[in-house]
């Protein structure tokens, strides 16, 4: 998302279900880094029972396939694309403050892109579930597809030191609805407001970014 200038980077995730853009799954994060001085990896990993998102080999967040959700989980074949556009109009404090056009060309660099899974034709609808069957296979057994206690641990230390906003408990926009991929956290409920975002924000998160820590040294470590 952007930073204001001299403050912290924002990062956000989202899940949007075989085309619908009427109900968003949006979560925040400062990010303990700033990236515009050294290259930093960013991951997403798609199964047809979970997506995990990945900072540096460091789990952010988990979404789990469930009965309830229906067509909310993405289950049509997908392409990757980047993209710059201004988001100001809700990224920086709901529109408070703008894009200042000044700082303009904005440039994005990307290296090392890596694309695992089935390969679909552009015009191609509906892929044969067997022909990709062995891909799917290799990809939910790969190392980075199994959450072991390690990871989970320096993902919830990750969100729950970094997280700025999330849709489970934005009131404001959903009211009373409960969302059956939220992992509702009493502890956590607390810490956000109506519009789901963290009444509590992270303070440290600047000191790191200075020090040019990367989430996985900082959230990668075995607990005690």
């Amino acid at each position: 998302l952007g930073n204001v200038r001299g403050k912290d980077w924002r990062i956000q995730t989202n899940v949007y279900g075989n085309g619908s853009t009427t109900r968003g799954r949006e979560e925040r994060y400062l990010v303990p880094f700033d990236p515009t001085e050294e290259p930093h990896r960013y991951s997403i990993l798609w199964t047809p029972d979970y997506i995990i998102f990945y900072i540096d080999d460091v789990p952010i967040r988990e979404v789990v396939r469930s009965d309830a959700m229906g067509g909310d989980f993405p289950s049509k074949p997908m392409s990757v694309y980047a993209t710059i556009w201004d988001g100001s109009s809700w990224a920086t404090s709901y529109g408070r403050i703008k894009i200042n056009y000044k700082y303009a060309p904005y440039v994005s660099e990307f290296s090392d892109l890596v694309l695992r899974g089935c390969r679909v034709g552009p015009i191609q609808q509906v892929d044969s579930a067997d022909r990709c069957a062995e891909a799917v296979e290799e990809l939910m057994s790969a190392d980075y597809a199994l959450l072991t206690p390690r990871k989970r641990a320096a993902m919830r230390r990750f969100r729950e030191r970094y997280t700025i906003y999330s849709f489970c408990y934005d009131q404001h926009r959903y009211g009373n609805v409960t969302f059956p991929d939220c992992d509702y956290v009493s502890s956590e409920h607390s810490r956000f407001g109506e519009w789901g975002d963290n009444k509590f924000p992270p303070k440290e998160v600047r000191r790191a970014r200075r020090r040019s820590r990367k989430p996985s040294a900082v959230d990668d470590q075995p607990s005690k």
